[in-house]
């Protein structure tokens, strides 16, 4: 492939592990897995946004002993609740401060919306190999992060199951770039796959927070719900794999049972398939490229009864058609796209937009968006930071 090199050279000792978003869901993941590979992962140190109860037993079960907590206000609650020694990092500069720790050896940035782009910057600028579990990192900044990476030799390692399960199909192709045809991402078609179309203004928050496949956070349960998930990973599979926007196609998979699919220019294509559980994408990226019996457990046919597939509604649902003109379009309309559907998100989490309403948002800020063909770091903040105005203002919020 044309990507940076991935491939990374066994290590003398433990996968020493940072991970930025302990208390959500990847992130327990990841601590699950390393409690299943005690001689291969260690944690060294957790940070959180504001959940200092389970940051705090984390910390105690892991035995880190540095935390970071992004809320500053909850700085002296969670010193109350750790054990001494512990340091305590706060805000934006404690994520950073996790992120080039010296004995770091991989850094999991798994923090929900914009917060994780300058941890993640100053990982790679430290040397340090990058866990990727947080879309809006390669969404607002893809080139700017894998420019960073390919000038510092540091590895980027997708931790989404769609995304990895690329990377796994790659890893076994010694080709370039130029003999793959399309790289194809799974969807489960969230909640309302088969929801008429006349039922869609309709849709309570309830409804759209039962995902029928996965358990995630709030926000990219919503976003699986309205296909905005997908478009994001669209956006970011152009980046981890340096295949145009073009030749990344997206097919709903309601089992969720294939991951993701690499389709060659002889018509092969190498998918890669397990249960749904997040444990395998994040094993395979604290571990790779070693594979490593942990406590996952291996797919048994018997029971699968059968794997349908079929097109996305973009019509009904059309998140996939604006991430397609937002990464054909590049410079810093992928971060207006982004940006505006996290407020079109929270508003509609807050009572303050329909369901519908999320899309609408969005389509309207991108086109009200000046489009500006710069990737520097100023000038995609600057595009988010106005988009969220632009959103807000729509939304009138």
């Amino acid at each position: 492939m044309d990507s940076p090199d991935l491939r990374m050279s066994g290590s003398p000792h433990k996968r020493r592990v940072v991970v930025l978003g302990s208390t959500g869901s990847i992130g327990t993941s990841t601590l699950k897995v390393a409690r299943e590979l005690p001689e291969e992962i260690e944690i060294i140190a957790l940070a959180a946004a504001t959940n200092i109860q389970t940051l705090a037993a984390q910390a105690r079960a892991t035995g880190v002993r540095h935390v970071a907590i992004y809320d500053t206000a909850q700085e002296a609650a969670l010193r109350d609740l750790l054990p001494s020694g512990v340091q305590v990092h706060v805000g934006a500069e404690g994520l950073v401060t996790l992120a080039t720790l010296a004995e770091a050896d991989i850094v999991l940035v798994a923090i929900v919306g914009t917060a994780g782009l300058h941890p993640a910057l100053a990982a790679i600028e430290a040397g340090k190999n990058l866990a990727i579990a947080s879309k809006e990192i390669l969404v607002m900044a893809g080139e700017i992060i894998t420019t960073a990476a390919a000038r510092r030799g540091v590895k980027l390692l997708p931790v989404d199951s769609e995304h990895n399960a690329i990377f796994q199909c790659l890893d076994t192709h010694s080709g370039g770039s130029d003999e793959v045809s399309r790289l194809i991402l799974t969807a489960s078609g969230g909640p309302f796959r088969t929801l008429p179309a006349a039922e869609i203004p309709f849709v309570t928050l309830a409804q759209a927070l039962k995902h029928p496949t996965w358990e995630m956070g709030p926000k990219i349960t919503i976003d699986s719900a309205t296909l905005f998930n997908k478009g994001l990973e669209m956006i970011e599979a152009r980046w981890l794999f340096g295949i145009g926007m073009e030749r990344i196609d997206v097919v709903v998979h309601p089992q969720s049972i294939v991951h993701s699919m690499v389709e060659f220019i002889d018509g092969s294509i190498l998918a890669q398939l397990s249960r749904t559980d997040m444990g395998f994408p994040i094993q395979y990226a604290l571990t790779w490229p070693r594979r490593l019996k942990g406590g996952l457990r291996p797919l048994d046919f018997k029971e699968l009864a059968k794997l349908d597939f079929e097109s996305p509604r973009t019509t009904d649902f059309p998140a996939i058609d604006l991430a397609r003109k937002a990464g054909l379009a590049g410079g810093t309309l992928p971060a207006v796209y982004n940006a505006a559907n996290e407020v079109a998100v929270a508003a509609f989490r807050a009572g303050k937009s329909t369901f519908p309403g999320i899309w609408h948002c969005v389509a309207a800020v991108m086109e009200a968006h000046d489009l500006q063909a710069s990737t520097q770091l100023e000038t995609v903040v600057a595009a988010d930071t106005w988009a969220r105005h632009c959103a807000s203002q729509h939304l009138g919020l």
